[in-house]
């Protein structure tokens, strides 16, 4: 019998960081090779890019249908980034973690500072790129936004690196196989804190019977009931 029985609840995992840092990469990689892990996909009013899935990426909408949707209490959160809304739809999360999956939501640091305020207990991770050089690299390498919103996105990613201290975790996004093992352990670690123990097992029988027997005592013949 373990002395600690923890909390089977998952965590809800929170991954923000610039555009171009490579967030989807990381997380996808992630729950490809962990069976109790889940990505929230989050609802936008941005355009498809030609390198999206409907549904798997984000799910897409218009901007008149994202407001609608703010108005019936669609979202846990959402945001305004660069032009373009970004939610979190509530359904299913709670679901998944009180089945001990842990729930993954990338999301901009205006959403994730919402989730922080309403569930603090969420463990905030921000990934930065090696530098701004390879940052500003792959931003060009998506071939997918204009010269203007590309400056525009790297001078949001300057700002938002300024945000870094209101996470509980960063981690470089250099080579993506040790950024996952980083994430691992994080996770690992965070399972392992005090205030996830739901109950600690001393003063029961089995505890009596293993103080018997380093005492070299001689056992009873007879149960004998210990009050937990």
């Amino acid at each position: 019998m373990s002395l600690i029985k923890s909390k089977e609840r998952g965590s809800l995992v929170v991954i923000s960081g610039p555009s171009g840092v490579g967030k989807d990469t990381v997380v996808n990689e992630y729950v490809k090779n962990h069976d109790n892990a889940w990505i929230s996909v989050s609802t936008t009013s941005r355009a498809m890019r030609p390198n999206d899935v409907e549904g798997e990426t984000y799910n897409f909408v218009t901007k008149e249908k994202f407001e609608k949707l703010i108005e019936e209490g669609y979202f846990l959160e959402y945001a305004d980034y660069v032009g373009n809304y970004y939610g979190t739809p509530k359904k299913f999360i709670n679901e998944k973690l009180e089945k001990g999956i842990d729930v993954f939501l990338v999301i901009e640091i205006q959403g994730a500072m919402k989730i922080k305020d309403l569930i603090p207990e969420a463990v905030f991770i921000f990934l930065l790129p090696p530098n701004l050089s390879t940052l500003k690299k792959r931003l060009k390498s998506r071939g997918t936004d204009s010269k203007e919103k590309i400056i525009e996105r790297f001078r949001t990613a300057y700002r938002e690196i300024n945000e870094v201290t209101k996470y509980n975790y960063v981690v470089i996004n250099d080579e993506l196989s040790e950024t996952v093992k980083k994430i691992e352990a994080i996770l690992v670690s965070e399972k392992c804190r005090c205030d996830r123990i739901e109950e600690v097992s001393l003063n029961n029988e089995e505890e009596y019977m293993h103080m018997m027997l380093l005492e070299d005592k001689e056992m009873p013949n007879k149960v004998i009931e210990i009050d937990e």
